[in-house]
């Protein structure tokens, strides 16, 4: 059983207006969590609390997470809370072989994965109380990399060294990363565009678990890390047992 009292809590979710971070979100509220989902597009996030429901306990901010002085004044602004977690990641363009690959593209999920969760941290930690957390999403990139994808997987494996560091550092606040596997998402329209479904199912054919991931798997998870007063410093994966295969 969880220690953490998630009814009440004051959750922010950057990158909350699809996919994973909006699965968290329908979690948490149905929980009785006040949440705030943040992200770049007002008109997603607008969007996203149509589909959630518009519920009472629901806030949306814009901010992107690429830009220090957004992130300082949003913290600066946001009052008290309790968790943090982030699942925003800008990889449009990067999954390219090397000879293709441009500066700018890897620039954006470095910024994306892994500035922006230093800058969450730096501003963030500070408005937490002792017994809250900082939730991160790594990726299964980092342990098993393929051709195309080499930034990913090194950001990846960044980020979770960066997820240690922090949970030593920002102590006695629990710092972790879920590391997804494939998950259906709407983030592989940019990875594998028109062949998506197709290259999904022939993934769900090697894995263990015998089919790729879902947003809910994923929010499931990062319950988990919110709730648990007990872990930090921990990359939990989510994978189906990708890296078996």
């Amino acid at each position: 059983m969880t220690d953490i009292k998630i009814e009440g809590a004051e959750i922010i979710i950057v990158g909350g207006s699809s996919g994973m971070g909006l699965a968290l979100a329908r979690r948490l509220l149905a929980e009785g969590a006040r949440v705030t989902i943040a992200g770049r597009s007002a008109e997603r996030l607008e969007a996203a609390r149509r589909e959630l429901g518009d519920p009472a306990d629901l806030k949306t901010a814009v901010l992107d997470l690429t830009r220090e002085k957004e992130i300082a004044a949003f913290f600066h602004d946001c009052g008290p809370i309790d968790h943090i977690v982030s699942t925003a990641a800008d990889i449009e363009g990067a999954y390219q072989l090397l000879p293709d690959l441009q500066l700018s593209a890897a620039q954006r999920v470095v910024e994306s994965k892994f500035y922006g969760p230093l800058l969450l941290a730096k501003y963030g930690a500070p408005c937490l109380p002792p017994s809250g957390s900082i939730t991160y999403t790594s990726g299964v990139a980092a342990y098993r990399p393929a051709a195309r994808g080499s930034v990913v997987a090194a950001v990846n494996a960044a980020l979770e060294g960066l997820v240690r560091a922090l949970a030593v550092e920002l102590a006695p606040l629990r710092v972790n990363a879920v590391s997804p596997g494939w998950v259906d998402t709407p983030i592989w329209s940019f990875v594998a565009g028109d062949a998506k479904q197709a290259t999904l199912e022939a993934m769900a054919k090697r894995l263990p678990a015998g089919r790729v991931g879902r947003p809910e798997d994923i929010a499931d998870a990062i319950r988990f890390l919110i709730g648990n007063g007990f872990t930090t410093g921990t990359i939990l994966h989510v994978e189906g047992g990708h890296r078996l295969v």
